[in-house]
């Protein structure tokens, strides 16, 4: 980063972050939020988040999806750890889950990023 040129806004000396910093950071913040919500719901429900949705009501089906949109990196590597030590699976499955699981992160974090830096 010592090569990148500063900037004075606002009377701050600022630097921008690199591309890859921002890729880390955004996928960092896309577990956080999975784990917070699933946390939560596990919290609400007594069960763990998972992928099918038990309610009965047409509330309770929205907001069970509108928790895996945030907290599906969770269950996809939950359920690739728990595939690999009780089902034997190879590891490249193991891979390929959080492959898709940092994917979903990522986006999600960008989501949530692009919420708190617009407040």
């Amino acid at each position: 980063m010592a090569g990148r040129p500063q900037e004075r806004r606002a009377g701050v000396w600022v630097q921008d972050m690199s591309e890859g910093l921002a890729f880390f950071f955004s996928v960092a913040t896309g577990f956080v939020a999975a784990g917070i919500t699933g946390s939560v719901y596990r919290i609400v429900t007594s069960k763990h988040p998972s992928f099918q949705v038990w309610s009965d009501t047409t509330v309770g089906n929205l907001l069970g999806v509108a928790t895996l949109i945030f907290a599906g990196p969770n269950v996809i590597l939950r359920n690739a750890f728990r595939a690999q030590v009780f089902e034997n699976r190879p590891p490249v499955w193991l891979l390929f889950s959080a492959c898709l699981a940092m994917i979903w992160s990522f986006i999600s974090g960008i989501f949530v990023l692009s919420l708190i830096l617009a407040a």
